[in-house]
C-alpha cells in the first residue's frame, strides 16, 4: 500500500502574508498609512502575475508563429 497523499500547494503566498500584516497594523492604529499601501501586496501581486502570463502567452504565440 503506497501513500497516494497528493498537495496541491495551495496556502498564503507573500503578498496576502504581507497584507494580513498590514491589515493588522492599520486597524490597531499602529501605522496610518492610506489603504491604497495597505492593499498594495495584493495588487501588486495580481499585477506581476498578469505581466508573467501575458509574456508567457506572447512567447507561445510568437514560437507557433515560427513553424
Amino acid at each position: 500500500m503506497g501513500n497516494n497523499s497528493s498537495n496541491t500547494g495551495g496556502g498564503m503566498g507573500l503578498g496576502t502574508i504581507l497584507f494580513l500584516i498590514f491589515l493588522v497594523l492599520k486597524l490597531t492604529n499602529y501605522i496610518d498609512w492610506s489603504w491604497w499601501w495597505v492593499t498594495a501586496p495584493l495588487w501588486i501581486t495580481a499585477i506581476l502575475y498578469i505581466v508573467i502570463v501575458t509574456i508567457f502567452i506572447n512567447f507561445i504565440q510568437r514560437r507557433r508563429r515560427r513553424r
